[in-house]
């Protein structure tokens, strides 16, 4: 019976260490239930990639909150626009494909941020593509068609992540 125990435990350490899908486990792979951050979700059919546009920032407030009612959680960023002295909500991405630590933006940092206004319940909201701040950037959706990088499978995630 011990044997039996043993080979279970290596069988599934060796499954693990090959990176092979166990039932139940989400490596190398999105969540099934994206919470609302899907790709044909009424969140996304908001992003118009024929709105594409850009603006340059400071960073005045990070938080990790819902972008719309019934979503699962997202990195929100406050841009204080350069020109205009305004206050521009940023959605970034949700918070399991990266955490607000894992994006490398930080309070006070000057930015430059592309991607489209789209109005939620009222309130205008720029939903980022990419983010930049000097020679780094942190992109999340593609500029040509605006799908998000949550969306990917592992191999066209890592080609995206690599392309400058």
């Amino acid at each position: 019976m011990i044997h039996y125990f043993k080979a279970i435990i290596m069988g599934l350490v060796l499954a693990i260490g090959l990176g092979l899908s166990i039932p139940g486990s989400v490596q190398g792979e999105h969540p099934r239930d994206m919470g609302g951050w899907e790709i044909d979700g009424a969140y996304n059919k908001l992003y118009d990639p024929a709105e594409f546009e850009s603006f340059k920032g400071t960073v005045v407030k990070i938080k990790e909150m819902a972008p719309m009612a019934g979503m699962s959680k997202g990195v929100i960023l406050w841009v204080k626009e350069r020109r205009e002295e305004e206050i521009i909500r940023v959605d970034v991405c949700p918070i399991w494909f990266a955490k607000l630590r894992e994006t490398g933006i930080r309070r006070g940092e000057f930015v430059y941020v592309k991607g489209v206004f789209v109005e939620i319940d009222g309130e205008d909201v720029f939903m980022a593509s990419k983010i930049k701040k000097g020679d780094w950037q942190f992109k999340v959706r593609l500029t040509k068609d605006g799908t998000p990088f949550w969306t990917m499978g592992p191999e066209q995630l890592a080609k995206e992540r690599a392309a400058k």
